[in-house]
């Protein structure tokens, strides 16, 4: 027996490790449910397949999880409780044994963990820890130290990584897993540590008074909070009110009622936090109490304060765009939506943070919301809603340091998303533009009156607003005619062909034949199966006479040594091409693919008729064989599961038949109708592409590539709701993708103001329209970035000025 497993976990603190572990198992269901969601809302392929499988793994093996989170969190507690002093010293050889390189990165990545989940719930960790002291004493134990904490986020995350570990062994997965723990621990652990905290208390334990630490390595006292707080890690002024009360006077220089910030945490943005799931940084109590106060003044339409000399808060006025006249403009005498707060209250702002990379920032933010609300592409209306964000943008910007390098942060994407689709609008003043008007001021409300502090408030919205979009969308596919559910019964049957041609193959492969032959048999051959079988019945006359025909083509090219071998051969000859003809006719196969398989059957059967042959037995048992792989039952859609045997349209041998009268009622686009060899009219209206449009700032991570919005990859990355340029019937038009079947095989775009007209595409035909460039973005790039590029442009040209 170790000397670990020698002490067990104390009476005292089994129940808050039970509290902890429920809240793991509970976390592996949301998470489940979680990834399951995002892996339908993602937009491309390869991080959709990355999301499906982690929560097929993850659901899989939710016990092994479970399993192996409580074990891994009662050796941690075993560990935190085994006394200091006195203790035996194993002399085992194992115990001689060097720490791998493996439990390194395990150490770190809990480490890593724990800062995040431990953002969310830092408050309830202060409670909590102020029962470690009369606990660790009522276990026999005098240390109080904070790092003693056995709950502390970095304990469940060591437990939660390697519970993991024991889900699977692929790093991406396991990559995707903790993220999507961290995010959703992050939002359940305050209220478990909140509980634990409870039950301490009702169990008779007292809390530990509070005392007074000095920062370490300060000479002076900056408010650095210890393992025990008290009223000096908040300044003179006393204790703290709670999160987000008002902070008391502070000593040497940065304590606040939030915590404060040592100086080495506050002299670089890249040790602020932030990333997927985890709460943003902290910024300065003061600093955040004058956003709340600029934000509050902002109108239902997205003004407060106005341009000109700064003003104190108590001066400013709403702004009301239905009642009084708003003139601002940029420096290059572009007409501003609503006014720019951060611009117009630029020395307050800087006057309460600290620091030249927070005046630098609040610079930058305010620099891109001078284009944001100038931005010719985003509607006035929806221009007013974005800038009521803009200090809830710069808390982030201040707080989260990944906000300028990641395009994928929450808080870019809900603003690049509204703009986005605010611009697909014909008319936002229509009955459609103003729903979706109406939800997006809902929303930016819900954010400015809420904690728009946390990175979960934004994931939140974009969910909401990306629901809303869909649902939108599919009313109006549904308004304008049938084509989801022609379209879905379309897909339905491509997956049930590939299905069916994975079946026969499976069947075929281990059978002698050529290649060509076996690839005809199980790709197209299976398509003429069936087609008679719906065209007649399954067991019709037609139907039977393919299945002759598969098994004659699959004999035919076998070897024939004897004279009656050949002769039978001669003989159905004629009846197999027949056949062959009439199959290849039902289902409308190129003249030129014809021409091809027999160019290949030919001298196959010439080859044949030379040679040694199978003996009559032989050829008898392979005939019984190629007839069982010809009798597998053809699979229904309801037996298939959703997300697989998606077809690939690709090849026009896989591409779906539609009818003239089906065509045109969805407006399918005819490959024929284009003059692929031909060149395609430059849009003089079109904006050139942005490459290369963030902001380097010293001490930030370095940015993400642009995403690309024309060429081959935007075919992957089309989202509903957005608007694009189609060449179309010769000219440039304005489409609005509304519709995109479940496995992305086919695309329902709109197009015109009050009649609309559908137009749909097939995977493959979306592919050619981008690799030829005549389908790109409406946009040059998102918001955004389009704002990011028009501020570099501004400097770049009064740079030559001010030198």
């Amino acid at each position: 027996m170790s000397a670990e497993q020698a002490h067990p976990i104390p009476a005292s603190i089994a129940p808050a490790a039970q509290r902890v572990k429920e809240a793991a198992r509970a976390a592996c269901e949301r998470t489940v449910e979680s990834l399951s969601l995002a892996a339908m809302s993602s937009s491309n392929v390869h991080q959709r397949d990355g999301l499906m499988a982690a929560q097929f793994e993850l659901h899989r093996k939710s016990a092994v999880f479970a399993l192996t989170f409580n074990e891994a969190l009662d050796d941690r507690l075993r560990r935190d409780f085994r006394p200091r002093s006195g203790a035996t010293v194993s002399t085992s050889w194992g115990a001689l044994s060097l720490v791998d390189d493996r439990e390194h990165e395990v150490q770190i990545a809990a480490e890593r963990f724990g800062l995040e989940v431990g953002h969310s719930c830092e408050w309830e960790l202060r409670e909590l820890e102020g029962f470690m002291g009369p606990l660790f004493a009522s276990a026999g134990h005098a240390r109080t130290d904070q790092d003693r904490n056995p709950l502390r986020p970095e304990s469940v995350g060591y437990a939660v990584i390697r519970a993991i570990e024991s889900v699977t062994d692929r790093a991406d997965v396991r990559k995707v897993l903790e993220a999507e723990f961290a995010r959703t621990l992050s939002a359940t652990m305050p209220a478990t540590y909140a509980a634990v905290a409870a039950d301490l208390s009702a169990s008779g334990l007292k809390a530990a008074g509070m005392g007074y630490r000095a920062s370490e390595g300060s000479g002076h006292d900056n408010g650095r909070i210890g393992g025990l707080t008290g009223p000096g890690a908040l300044g003179q002024g006393g204790p703290a009110s709670g999160r987000g009360g008002d902070p008391g006077p502070t000593t040497g220089g940065r304590g606040s009622g939030l915590g404060a910030f040592g100086d080495s945490q506050r002299s670089g943005m890249g040790q602020r936090g932030g990333g997927r799931g985890a709460p943003m940084g902290r910024v300065d109590a003061e600093l955040m109490a004058l956003m709340r106060r600029l934000t509050a003044f902002s109108g239902g339409d997205g003004g407060g304060g106005g341009g000109g000399s700064p003003r104190r808060p108590g001066d400013l006025a709403p702004y009301d765009s239905g009642t009084a006249a708003f003139e601002e403009y940029t420096e290059d005498g572009l007409r501003l939506a609503a006014p720019n707060l951060i611009r117009a209250h630029r020395d307050e702002l800087r006057q309460v943070s600290h620091g030249a990379l927070d005046h630098m920032v609040i610079d930058v933010i305010g620099s891109l919301f001078d284009q944001i609300l100038s931005d010719p592409k985003v509607p006035p209306q929806m221009a007013r809603q974005i800038g009521r964000l803009q200090l809830p943008v710069l808390r982030t910007a201040l707080g989260d340091a990944s906000f300028f390098s990641s395009r994928k942060h929450p808080v870019r994407r809900f603003i690049n998303r509204i703009a986005s689709l605010a611009s697909a609008f014909e008319d936002i003043d229509d009955e459609d533009g103003r729903e979706f008007l109406k939800l997006v001021r809902e929303l930016v409300q819900e954010i400015v009156d809420g904690d728009f502090d946390q990175i979960e408030v934004y994931e939140q919205k974009l969910l909401v607003l990306e629901s809303f979009v869909a649902e939108q969308a599919r009313r109006e596919a549904k308004e304008k005619g049938d084509a989801p559910a022609l379209l879905a019964e379309k897909e339905g049957d491509l997956r049930v062909q590939r299905r069916y041609a994975q079946l026969l193959d499976a069947a075929l492969r281990p059978l002698p034949a050529p290649e060509f032959v076996r690839d005809f048999l199980s790709q197209m051959w299976s398509q003429v199966l069936l087609k008679a079988a719906r065209v007649d019945a399954a067991d019709g006359a037609r139907v039977k006479r393919m299945r002759h025909a598969a098994r004659e083509l699959f004999m035919s090219v076998q070897p024939k040594g004897e004279p009656t071998q050949r002769k039978a051969f001669l003989l159905q000859l004629p009846r197999l091409m027949q056949e062959l003809n009439e199959g290849m006719d039902l289902i409308g196969w190129p003249d030129t693919a014809k021409k091809t398989f027999f160019g290949l059957l030919l001298p196959a059967h010439a080859q044949s008729l030379r040679g040694e042959g199978l003996s009559t037995l032989d050829f008898n048992l392979l005939a019984r064989q190629v007839d069982a792989a010809f009798e597998t039952p053809v699979p229904q859609v309801a037996d298939l599961l959703p997300g697989i045997d998606l077809p690939v349209l690709t090849e026009e041998a896989v591409l779906p038949r539609f009818s003239a009268e089906e065509a045109q009622r969805i407006g399918l686009v005819d490959e024929a109708a284009f003059d692929w060899d031909g060149t395609v009219d430059i849009d003089i209206g079109a904006e050139t592409p942005i490459t290369e449009v963030d902001i380097a700032i010293e001490g930030l991570p370095a940015p993400e590539p642009v995403e690309a919005m024309q060429g081959e990859s935007l075919a992957e990355n089309v989202q509903i709701g957005f608007a694009y340029q189609m060449h179309l019937e010769g000219e440039w038009q304005k489409v609005r993708l509304n519709h995109v079947s479940p496995g992305r095989t086919f695309f329902v775009f709109t197009r015109g103001k009050r009649h609309k007209q559908a137009i749909s595409l097939t995977h493959r035909m979306l592919v050619r329209l981008c690799e030829s460039k005549r389908l790109r973005a409406f946009e040059s790039a998102y918001l955004l970035e389009r704002a990011t590029a028009r501020a570099r442009r501004q400097l770049s040209a009064l740079s030559p000025a001010l030198a």
